[in-house]
């Protein structure tokens, strides 16, 4: 079965249950799962009951697709994502993201928690994602299918100027503090080392991380808008030596969720 069966397939499935005209999607990364506490008459989707879609297998990944209503606008919410380092390829790794097109979706926010490069950042930051670096395997390497997007799509403006402006000005009001900067992403599962952690933050790297850019490539070749906030849950480099754990991530993410919760209802609200 080709691509575009297996998305209309996936799509029908969740048009059928839970239903479409949608504002925006979100994606929830590890340790970030609580926003999904936040959907107002909420009807959840496993992921496993949905044709050709992949399954999460990440402590803090749910698993779920929710539909319902945030801050007046129907969004949906993907409670947990799909990653390169857990053996799925780039493919399957983006699928969830071309049906959330499939069935309408222009607008897609992302989150995740991220290593911090950036020697000013401290964990908790939430940094907004203002450029990326891609040092995993492009998701479009392969034939193109014109349906989908073009053969060679502009990631000149990967993120959208005017989310993110939506994005400072929800920090400003809700007065919740803000960094922004360039979010790397390489395919782990290892943590970095702290000269790869040098070497990130002399290629212009603020924050570091194990996902969110394949789906970003995937979302601008679909010609959706895009804005994307990484929570910083450790700072490394070559003087900073001490271990990092998923636990850790998790933990991180849970405290500054608070944070991350308020500014995204502030950019669904101007929206």
């Amino acid at each position: 079965m080709d691509i575009l069966s297996r998305l209309d397939e996936a799509a029908a499935c969740v048009r059928q249950r839970l239903g479409d005209a949608w504002a925006a999607a979100v994606v929830l990364g590890s340790g970030l799962g609580g926003f999904a506490s936040q959907v107002e008459d909420a009807r959840e989707l496993d992921y496993s009951e949905i044709p050709h879609f992949p399954v999460s297998t990440v402590e803090g990944h749910a698993g779920k697709l929710i539909g319902g209503r945030v801050a007046g606008k129907r969004l949906l919410v993907m409670a947990g994502r799909f990653h390169y380092y857990e053996g799925y390829s780039m493919g399957q790794v983006t699928f969830g993201i071309r049906v959330l097109h499939r069935i309408g979706v222009k607008v897609l926010l992302l989150s995740n928690a991220g290593g911090g490069v950036n020697p000013a950042f401290r964990p908790g930051d939430v940094m907004l994602i203002t450029d990326h670096i891609n040092l995993m395997p492009n998701p479009l390497v392969g034939p193109n299918i014109d349906e989908l997007g073009p053969r060679f799509p502009n990631m000149s403006d990967a993120y959208s100027p005017r989310l993110a402006d939506l994005a400072r000005r929800a920090s400003a009001l809700r007065k919740v503090p803000l960094t922004q900067g360039c979010y790397l992403g390489s395919t782990g599962p290892t943590f970095e080392t702290p000269h790869e952690y040098n070497f990130f933050r002399t290629i212009g790297a603020d924050a570091v991380g194990m996902s969110t850019v394949p789906e970003v490539i995937v979302a601008r070749h679909c010609g959706m808008e895009v804005l994307a906030f990484s929570v910083i849950s450790n700072v490394g480099g070559l003087y900073s030596h001490k271990e990092v754990s998923h636990q850790e991530v998790q933990e991180v993410g849970a405290l500054a969720e608070k944070r991350l919760t308020e500014l995204i209802l502030g950019v669904l609200e101007a929206m």
